[in-house]
């Protein structure tokens, strides 16, 4: 990090100038206000400043030896206060400048305003620790505060410098010039710990999700993810494989790097029936009689017990039906008929089951074809019922949860329970896999894999335009948060309730941010931060549909044309052709 230098020096650095004068404590314990005129307009609401302080350990330690060394105490502007004002009566007439009015009446007006600014103090940085500690004592009245520069945030609002092992620049600081300061996430600590990505809708959090993982894609990370896209918004990143960004030339210690895109349709999407459990079954077959769950969580259990680690199908769980019932009833004393019950439920499981083009007998996905390092994984679910959808998380998760368990034990060495590497699940639209108020059959394996996850080298990445309709415990789980706008007032509360890393005065500019800007906080970074997002590699997928336009090209000559040329067909049709 370079060092200041001396304040008395002629040749000094621009940013080692003075900007102000520390004028007494602030509203909050650690908050304190100076004094500036501001002339060059850089001291906006979230920039950076800091004052010089003394080692507090070093001066204890040596009884008050002024040769400690200097610390940068960083701090943000939260408030920003004119001091000298124009009198009211010279602002009552718009049409002429007060300054205009203030020379007519002898008005000795200063040609430069002043400010209070108000400012959180965040502490001066340990690298040792990689945090910032707080001194726990604000500057003196009359102290210098200087502007942070470019060089000094780089070295320590980020975790990680661009294009480090592990790193994943997703933008640079707003309050700065664009990629002046670069904002690095951490990679490590964003899939251990887990991300959320939370916005309105139109705010850029798909954009965002979709830069962060074309930065897990590049050669610095060569990572493994899977990208469950509910509307079809993902496809583009197989543009991935066209960009040089996302190759590395080999050397004599291995092959070169090409990142994968693997994007499964709809109809690709495969589930087999024998990976389901009776919560899938109730969420699959809803307004079941208690008398049907208990014979097909019994026919379940004996079709499990009878294949064991065989793939089984809707004739075997049929058999299995109709062979419990029989049990059932030889055990009853009162022979109870239960017929019309199994023909109920046998019938339900073929309606269900035998024409879906998701759960199918034999085939599903692979786990080691859809989990490899330097590839990620869409599965698209556009098409998908949102019951359908939740289910097929579920089975993927747990199928994903126990394979990665299973391997870490030692207990599996080859096959396709065997994940020998970590691995990072995106959940776009996670409210609808789980949902707050109410269970889902996801609900609780995401939990597990949120809760137990680290362990096993399971990353999850949620993103949600409703936080107040996503589960609050999921949400808690999340130690890196990616904030961008939200106006809803109950969404804004749900996000200050589940995320503790993030202070008020930032959650506070929720509403004002502008698309494309995002609250960065937690795990993946040294102090939360707010970031405009760079500009992606690849095309995105999620634009809104330009209404207008496509209304105007309806009635260009060519799309006329080719209406016309698809209808002659039907022109034989009198009645068809009087009614258009």
């Amino acid at each position: 990090m370079l060092e200041p230098s001396s304040i008395d020096s002629p040749t000094q650095p621009v940013y080692r100038r003075p900007v102000g004068i520390t004028k007494g404590p602030g509203e909050a314990t650690h908050e304190f206000t100076f004094v500036s005129r501001d002339d060059d307009q850089v001291l906006k609401n979230g920039e950076y400043v800091y004052y010089e302080l003394a080692d507090p350990d070093v001066v204890a330690l040596s009884g008050g030896s002024t040769e400690a060394p200097i610390r940068r105490v960083l701090g943000r502007i939260i408030k920003r206060v004119p001091l000298q004002l124009y009198p009211d009566t010279f602002l009552g007439e718009p049409e002429i400048p007060p300054a205009q009015v203030a020379a007519m009446v002898g008005y000795n007006a200063l040609t430069n305003e002043l400010f209070e600014l108000h400012v959180a103090i965040m502490g001066y940085y340990d690298p040792a620790t990689g945090s910032f500690i707080n001194p726990w004592i604000p500057p003196q009245s009359g102290k210098q505060i200087y502007l942070a520069d470019d060089i000094m945030l780089s070295e320590i609002l980020s975790r990680k410098r661009d294009m480090d092992p592990g790193s994943a620049t997703i933008g640079s600081l707003l309050t700065r010039a664009p990629n002046a300061v670069p904002i690095v996430l951490s990679v490590k600590d964003l899939v251990s710990t887990h991300m959320a990505i939370i916005a309105s809708t139109g705010a850029g959090k798909s954009y965002l999700a979709s830069v962060v993982i074309e930065e897990l894609m590049k050669a610095q990370n060569k990572a493994c993810v899977l990208i469950v896209d509910p509307h079809g918004e993902y496809g583009t990143l197989d543009q991935i494989a066209n960009y040089a960004q996302f190759s590395e030339e080999g050397n004599g210690k291995g092959r070169g790097y090409r990142a994968q895109v693997q994007v499964y349709k709809p109809d690709q999407v495969k589930v087999r029936i024998s990976t389901l459990n009776i919560g899938d079954m109730r969420q699959l077959l809803p307004e079941m009689t208690e008398k049907q769950q208990y014979l097909l969580s019994r026919a379940l259990r004996k079709v499990h017990e009878n294949k064991r680690s065989h793939p089984w199908g809707v004739a075997d769980l049929k058999q299995a039906i109709k062979a419990v019932s029989r049990q059932k009833n030889d055990e009853d004393s009162e022979g109870a008929d239960d017929s019309s019950t199994v023909h109920a439920l046998t019938w339900r499981v073929e309606q269900r089951f035998e024409h879906s083009f998701t759960f199918d007998d034999t085939q599903h996905l692979d786990l080691p074809e859809i989990f490899r390092p330097g590839q990620c994984t869409v599965l698209q679910l556009n098409e998908i019922d949102e019951r359908d959808q939740q289910v097929i998380v579920a089975t993927l998760l747990r199928r994903l949860n126990q394979a990665r368990m299973d391997t870490e034990r030692g207990k599996v060495h080859s096959g396709e329970s065997y994940l020998p590497y970590p691995v990072f699940v995106l959940l776009e639209e996670a409210h609808h896999f789980a949902p707050g108020g109410t269970e889902v059959v996801s609900t609780g394996i995401l939990k597990q894999v949120l809760a137990e996850g680290r362990k096993f080298g399971i990353g999850v990445g949620l993103i949600s335009q409703r936080p107040g309709k996503l589960d609050a415990d999921v949400l808690s789980q999340c130690q890196t948060q990616c904030i961008m706008r939200i106006v809803n007032e109950i969404d804004q509360k749900s996000v200050a309730a589940a995320i503790e890393g993030v202070g008020r005065d930032l959650l506070d500019n929720l509403p004002a941010l502008s698309k494309g800007q995002v609250i960065v906080a937690g795990a993946a970074v040294n102090t939360p931060v707010i970031c405009r997002v760079r500009t992606r590699y690849t095309q995105h997928g999620g634009e809104s549909k330009d209404a207008p336009d496509l209304w105007q090209q309806y009635f260009n000559n060519d799309t006329q044309e080719s209406r016309r040329r698809s209808d002659a067909p039907l022109n034989g049709n009198k009645g068809f052709n009087l009614m258009r």
